[in-house]
């Protein structure tokens, strides 16, 4: 009888079941009202659980990420560390001058809008160690970059929901975003590291989103605006550093080896397999790079005046810059003029010469490319030997005429010989030789013109910005070339210029020049420019010097080691701090230092991944069954994905990389390791009781805040005497006060 008094379970037993059809009318309508009440009270602890998880969860975490950003962020009241180089960037947009950096203009572009908001004029110079005054309201600037620090714990907890963690190792994750001190500490000053850290975090947060409707709901709405959103996200991490296309590499890893899978569906018709090729291309190649395009768009307007920027750009470029005095130049070139000389490659520079001497080779004058506008880049155009040198008239130079170019600071002569140039060692070298009563025939040049962009055809005489030519050596025919090469130290680390004997070619544009500057009191000014601004060509000028100037960025064996650089061993185990301000007793005191717990736990958490999936690849090939269906093990292969191969594309480069390194590099790869250092403790706490899981994620959580506690501080900022710290130097190597 019992049997047949058994309430119904619904969750399992069927509406009809035959047992309830035998008790009375009465019984089975108090029965049904319990079901009912039983799934009412059900629906509403799940609505409650997912408001607790879903919304006052990420509130708190992200009130308290708030307060661990914005402590105290206004105590050092003076230019800290980089605050100096993007400080001076913000004050730039503010006023409107063009200036060069290596980095992309986002970024930059919102600084200068912290600025704005802020009240800035622009008019501090952000001197490194100088006090603000007053009038800069330098907290409202770091606040603006806090907040993008702080916007990461809530991005990061919803990655770890989408990414199927548990609820407690999401805040558990959280937490680590939030209680790491290196982050923290970098994320309250005026530098571009919060934002490169926010747009990453939304970058894989974007792609972890969108894989979930790739898989329950491709080609739904949701699917379209996430996958736009994943190659927006690409685009805005890097607008703001290069290092984003490490985040592009990671999506792009994860498309193939979608893609790859589905061209193995026998059951996807080829129609619908283009689709994802059309759409992949368009959202996550086109939509990231149109946006980054964008952003130098909008570099270009705002930065419509002249600056210290201007010579890293084409002459032409130049001459549209309001406040520029290129647009005066006279138009057409005559003997007697002085002129300034650009290469007219991408990234080029201003032939130039300087007293010092090459220490090898015809140990003569070096001649040089140098980016900056300086007297050492003027030369004149001169008459061969044998011809008067003063013209009662202005005589223009034509195509075919030869020349002498004196350098207009040393007297000396343009020369060339056959001496091996100091790097393109199979080119001639070019170097600076007599003077206004010495030379010989080497050094004699003829113009021999190429284009002109107001002209259809060859043009037969010179005119400044706008004709191209060559430049060929009247004795050897070679060709002067721009290499590109930087010169060691004793060259000041300017660029190589050589003459090309070994088949000079006339169409390789490293061969071709343009006059940028021009004098001559002889000859009528020109007007204001009429050329209009080519923004394609801009833009591609501008990346090409970035990444020509990254590149020169290499070590200094005369300088390293000098307590700020690094290598990237040194980063995954902590094995060093970093100074960012003056350390006298008297200063608020920045130790760059993260939590030793977030990053050697996560080092060591990434071998473990990597023994988990060689051990679960293992045994799949034995038929061993770990996991319940093929959903779980490809979750598990996508957090893999994620957390390992996102750490391993950010930080392994590094090594290949000849550019000087730092501390603050290994930030970005950092957050993936936290990624996948939670990952694994959910993983393998997940084959635990349910409260043994929790208490481990818990349990870690408070050693991680009660490190954190220990040295926040050094991201707060302390005063008076480091030494009063040495219990905090774990490792010799960091240098927290002068032993």
């Amino acid at each position: 009888m019992q049997k047949l008094l058994r309430k119904r379970n619904p969750l399992t037993d069927d509406e009809d079941s035959s047992s309830e059809s035998l008790l009375p009318h009465s019984a089975r309508s108090a029965d049904y009202y319990d079901d009912k009440d039983l799934k009412r009270r059900r629906q509403e602890g799940r609505k409650d659980e997912e408001k607790l998880w879903g919304v006052y969860v990420p509130i708190a975490l992200t009130i308290i990420s708030l307060w661990t950003r914005l402590y105290k962020i206004s105590w050092a009241n003076y230019v800290v560390w980089d605050e100096a180089h993007f400080g001076k960037f913000a004050s730039q947009y503010l006023k409107r001058e063009f200036y060069f950096d290596v980095h992309p203009p986002m970024g930059k572009m919102l600084l200068g809008l912290s600025g704005l908001l802020s009240f800035y004029n622009g008019s501090f110079a952000f001197e490194s160690g100088h006090d603000y005054p007053p009038d800069v309201n330098y907290t409202g600037m770091r606040i603006f970059c806090a907040l993008f620090g702080a916007a990461m714990v809530p991005v990061a907890y919803f990655t770890g929901i989408n990414l199927g963690f548990s609820k407690h190792a999401c805040v558990l994750l959280a937490c680590m975003v939030m209680f790491d001190i290196a982050t923290l500490e970098i994320s309250r000053f005026i530098l571009l590291d919060s934002m490169l850290l926010f747009f990453t975090s939304f970058a894989v947060y974007c792609l972890v989103v969108f894989r979930k409707y790739q898989v329950t709901a491709p080609f739904s709405n949701e699917w379209y605006f996430w996958m736009l959103m994943s190659g927006l996200s690409l685009g805005m991490v890097t607008s703001v550093k290069w290092v984003g296309l490490f985040a592009i590499a990671l999506v792009g890893l994860h498309t193939i080896d979608d893609l790859w899978e589905m061209f193995g569906d026998l059951k996807m018709d080829p129609i619908t397999y283009l689709k994802h090729w059309y759409f992949r291309i368009c959202c996550l190649i086109i939509a990231p790079f149109f946006f980054y395009a964008l952003q130098f768009y909008l570099h270009f307007w705002i930065l419509n005046h002249s600056g210290s920027g201007d010579g890293q750009m084409s002459s032409l470029f130049q001459a549209n810059l309001i406040g520029n005095s290129l647009n005066k130049n006279p138009p057409n070139i005559a003997f007697g003029s002085i002129i300034t000389m650009k290469s007219s490659v991408r990234g080029g520079a201003l032939l130039h010469s300087h007293r010092d001497h090459f220490p090898e080779g015809s140990l003569q004058q070096q001649v040089t490319a140098y980016h900056h506008q300086d007297s050492n880049n003027k030369w004149i155009i001169a008459h061969p030997w044998d011809k008067p040198q003063e013209d009662p008239k202005p005589v223009l130079v034509k195509h075919g005429d030869v020349v002498r170019l004196v350098h207009v600071e040393t007297g000396k002569n343009l020369h060339s010989h056959k001496v091996a140039a100091p790097m393109t060692k199979k080119e001639n070298e070019v170097s600076a030789y007599g003077n206004n009563t010495f030379g010989d025939e080497n050094d004699l040049w003829i113009f021999e013109t190429v284009d002109d962009i107001t002209l259809w055809r060859r043009p037969t005489t010179i005119n400044s910005l706008t004709t191209r030519f060559l430049l060929r050596h009247y004795k050897s025919k070679c060709l002067l070339r721009y290499t590109g090469e930087v010169l060691p130290q004793w060259g000041f680390k300017q660029q190589e210029v050589v003459c090309q004997r070994r088949n000079p070619d006339p169409r390789d544009v490293a061969n071709m020049w343009n006059i940028e500057s021009h004098w001559n009191d002889k000859l009528p000014t020109g007007t204001s420019s009429g050329f209009g601004r080519r923004f394609w060509k801009d833009f591609g000028d501008l990346n090409v010097a970035m990444w020509n100037s990254n590149n020169a960025m290499t070590p200094d064996p005369d300088k390293e080691p000098d307590g700020l650089t690094s290598h990237p061993w040194q980063w995954p185990m902590m094995t060093l701090g970093l100074r960012i301000c003056g350390w006298d007793d008297e200063h608020v005191k920045f130790f760059l230092l993260g939590n030793p717990i977030l990053w050697i736990g996560s080092t060591l958490s990434l071998g473990v991944t990597a023994i988990l999936f060689m051990v679960y690849v293992v045994r799949w090939q034995r038929k061993c069954e770990d996991w319940k269906d093929l959903a779980e093990w490809d979750n598990f292969y996508f957090c893999c994905k994620v957390g390992f191969l996102g750490w391993f594309l950010h930080y392994i480069p590094f090594y290949i990389m000849g550019r000087v390194t730092y501390l603050h590099h290994y930030f970005p790869a950092l957050y993936f390791a936290l990624i996948n250092f939670a990952f694994v403790i959910d993983h393998l706490g997940g084959k635990f009781q349910p409260w043994l899981h929790r208490g481990m994620i818990y349990t870690l959580l408070a050693v991680i805040f009660v490190v954190y506690l220990y040295f926040a501080d050094f991201a707060f900022g302390i005063k008076g005497p480091a030494s009063a710290y040495k219990g905090r130097r774990w490792r010799k190597d960091w240098n927290i006060y002068n032993a």
